[in-house]
């Protein structure tokens, strides 16, 4: 059939048509509905996540780390401190080709590949919108030849920053320690809050020990950008809390004083007021300068640091380990009168050598001859090592280990810094624990006169002398007098001094023997009793390096320095009225009465008799 002559269903095409229109309506209906849902659920219910997220990149948050506390000495003189530095600093999401900057500031300013490596290492550990330095304490002259092409460096910029300085270099190295980068271990156990816009921490000592009173609280500005992310308006400021500041018990001029008097003489000096324990002197030679540790020692100084003979980064003050030597000869005298095994007038024949019973081996004295006969007020005036081998054997070492350790000896003292070691007060059980021995007679006659396994720190034989000065009452050594804040001042939490049950007439004896060691006619200090007024009471010490074979002699002259004995010295003065206990060891010095004592003397005599200085207005707050 000619489709020109069709007839048209036009009931069908309505219908479909009208299908097409409801389906149509429905289909915009239904976006219509969920267009309003989604509005309504944006302006309703997701008002305020879509408000903070809309703020979040209009508004950085910019934080602004505290000023680091200040550390002061005893009479107010500063020995930790912050000064302006320029810093060099580079905001990575800025800068489009970060490697093309880096290159081109490296030649520009003389950037060394380590300080290239270092910015690599500390932006890992950043965000990409923070500020990570390049370079730190910036001449005037690489500030101006930056600025002149500063333009074409966007994303870098010169900051004035306060960076952490160490006045007194080496000379408080081991006290006050340093601070340095976080690395990446302390990186994850700091609480991220505290440590907002700040990059260092307290590495050793009290710049360690105190790191939370020093570091302060951080605060935040937060900041308007625009659409490039620069900043256009400060909207809010919550200033940062400056950290506490710190007053020492440590007299830097005393410190001084001691570590010149060590002159040639590796070692350590520490000196304690006897009435509180505070720490006077506490030198550790040699030191080291802690300032390339702020803002990143190089790796070949650290190395030349580390291989160095002389052991600068070694704490010899805190963790030196020395045999005493007869520096311990009161405190076993002491021992001997307090469980009666022997009186302080008994005498005892010195030949110059000792025999334990049937055995040919002698424990020779250090007076070839002998003493002859001595009481125990001559054994330490004149140091007679036959005395106390037999002293020992009386005593056994059970019993002189059980009352060293009253003292202190082999245990931490428990100073302000971290590090400290023990020591070790050998015993039966110790040996048989460590060694899986037997304890040896022959081992308890050496221990006698402080050889052996024997090992003290010069702090804990400073620590002990001035509890003998005290009669007993353990000294509890520190540091830190005050810490001040904007709102209060405190000392801090000590142990209670706890007191050793001496009978006051023991120790009244040891004492005077001491004291004879100086101003005793034969006493091994004698030189020092020459040019002072008032009274000191010590004992020298002098501890062997290696062991000389029963059939050589010792000769200082024919040997190396290194292998020359260590010269020791305890002292404490005025004898009735104890103020300063000090402790001396000279390494490889020889003689603890030629070596030692002066040194011990310069301290106490500088301590007693201070110079006329002004009033310093920062002197320790009372």
């Amino acid at each position: 059939m000619d489709w020109r002559f069709a007839i048209k269903d036009t009931l069908a095409e309505n219908r479909i048509f009208l299908s097409r229109v409801v389906a149509a309506f429905v289909l915009i209906l239904l976006m219509s509905v969920g267009l309003v849902t989604r509005l309504a659920y944006l302006q309703v219910v997701g008002h305020e996540h879509y408000a903070t997220l809309s703020k979040d990149n209009r508004i950085k948050i910019s934080p602004l780390p505290p000023t680091r506390g200040i550390i002061y000495d005893r009479q107010g003189r500063m020995l930790a401190e912050n000064v302006p530095t320029y810093s060099l600093e580079l905001i990575p999401e800025q800068i489009d080709n970060l490697d093309d900057t880096l290159a081109k500031l490296q030649q520009l300013l003389n950037v060394p590949d380590e300080k290239i490596e270092q910015f690599h290492k500390l932006r890992k550990r950043n965000k990409a919108f923070n500020s990570t330095p390049l370079l730190q304490n910036l001449s005037d002259e690489d500030v101006a030849r930056f600025a002149v092409v500063r333009p074409y460096f966007p994303g870098v910029d010169v900051y004035a920053r306060l960076v952490r300085h160490y006045p007194y270099g080496e000379l408080t190295s081991h006290v006050i320690g340093y601070v340095g980068r976080i690395n990446e271990q302390e990186l994850k156990n700091l609480p991220v809050n505290d440590y907002r816009g700040t990059d260092h921490i307290g590495k050793t000592g009290i710049e360690k020990t105190y790191e939370s009173q020093l570091l302060g609280t951080a605060g935040y500005e937060e900041i308007e950008t625009n659409a490039q992310a620069r900043a256009v308006n400060t909207v809010a400021t919550v200033e940062p809390i400056a950290g506490s500041n710190i007053y020492l018990t440590l007299d830097i001029e005393l410190q001084k004083i001691a570590h010149e008097a060590l002159a040639e003489y590796d070692g350590a000096a520490v000196a304690i007021d006897i009435k509180t324990g505070g720490v006077l002197v506490f030198v550790s030679k040699p030191g080291y300068d802690p300032n390339p540790f702020v803002t990143g020692i190089s790796a070949k100084d650290y190395k030349a640091l580390q291989d160095s003979e002389s052991q600068p980064l070694y704490n010899r003050a805190l963790r030196g380990l020395y045999p005493p030597g007869s520096t311990v000869k009161p405190f076993y005298g002491l021992a001997g009168l307090e469980y009666g095994v022997t009186d302080f007038g008994h005498r005892s024949f010195c030949p110059g050598y000792y025999r334990l019973p049937g055995v040919e081996h002698k424990y020779r004295d250090w007076k070839k001859w002998g003493h002859g006969a001595v009481d125990m007020n001559e054994a330490i005036t004149q140091s007679c090592d036959v005395y106390f081998y037999d002293l020992a054997m009386a005593l056994g070492i059970d019993r002189m280990t059980d009352f060293m350790h009253q003292f202190g000896f082999g245990e931490k003292s428990g100073i302000d810094l971290v590090g400290e070691v023990d020591g070790l007060m050998p015993s039966k059980a110790w040996k048989r624990r460590q060694r899986k021995q037997a304890w040896f007679p022959g081992e308890t006659v050496i221990t006698g006169i402080g050889q052996g396994y024997m090992q003290v720190t010069p702090l804990q034989l400073a620590r002990a002398t001035a509890t003998l000065a005290h009669y007993g009452k353990v000294v509890n050594p520190h540091l830190v007098h005050q810490i001040i804040t904007p709102d209060y001042a405190k000392a801090p939490e000590l142990d209670p001094a706890s007191q050793i049950p001496l009978k006051k007439q023991h120790v009244d004896n040891i004492i005077h023997a001491m004291t004879n060691v100086v101003h005793g006619a034969r006493g091994t200090a004698g030189r020092l009793a020459k040019a002072i007024d008032y009274q000191i009471a010590g004992k020298t010490g002098t501890a062997q390096v290696f062991t000389v074979k029963q059939d050589e002699k010792y000769s200082e002259d024919a040997i190396a320095f290194k292998m020359r004995d260590h010269a020791l010295f305890i002292a404490f003065a005025p004898v009735h009225d104890p103020k300063i206990a000090v402790a001396v060891v000279a390494e490889h010095g020889g003689h603890g009465g030629s070596v030692a004592a002066p040194i011990a003397g310069e301290i106490i005599d500088a301590y007693l008799k201070p110079k006329n200085t002004d009033a310093h207005e920062n002197r320790i707050p009372q």
